[in-house]
Formats: structure tokens, C-alpha cells, sequence
């Protein structure tokens, strides 16, 4: 799955949380796995689809760019 705006990227809701998935674990279409930060405004990052959350392309509190990939989604 890919950003659709720029800022930084954050896998969890606060820095002492859980993230919303896990590596590994299993998605619902529509389901957030994480937030960007545009100009302290925060985006939800949802999936398109069901399935496995495979990989996380980029690290918790890491610059993003519009289109840059974000999450390998294996889909069921």
C-alpha cells in the first residue's frame, strides 16, 4: 500500500502504545495500521484489502513521500 500525502510516519496511536498491527498479523480492508503527520494534522493509513500485514516498508517516525510504498499486504 502506498501514502497518499507527505510527512512522517507513525505505526501506533502514541509513542508508549501498541502499534495498530503487528508484522505478521492479519488486516480487514479498511483497517488502520497507521497515521501520517502533515503540519500536526494526522491521516489514518487504511488497507485497501484483507490479508496478511507482510512487511513494513519504513520505520516508526520516519519521513514519507506521496506514492512511496509503506506496507507489503499479502492478500487472502
Amino acid at each position: 500500500m502506498k501514502a497518499t500525502s507527505e510527512g512522517v510516519f507513525y505505526r501506533r496511536p502514541a509513542p508508549d502504545a501498541d502499534p495498530y498491527v503487528a508484522e505478521g498479523g492479519h488486516v480487514d480492508a479498511g483497517q488502520t495500521v497507521g497515521v501520517i503527520e502533515t503540519m500536526k494534522t494526522y491521516s489514518q493509513v487504511r488497507t485497501e484489502s484483507s490479508g496478511t500485514a507482510a512487511r513494513f516498508l519504513l520505520d516508526d517516525g520516519e519521513e514519507v513521500r506521496t506514492g512511496q510504498n509503506l506496507l507489503e499486504v499479502d492478500d487472502e
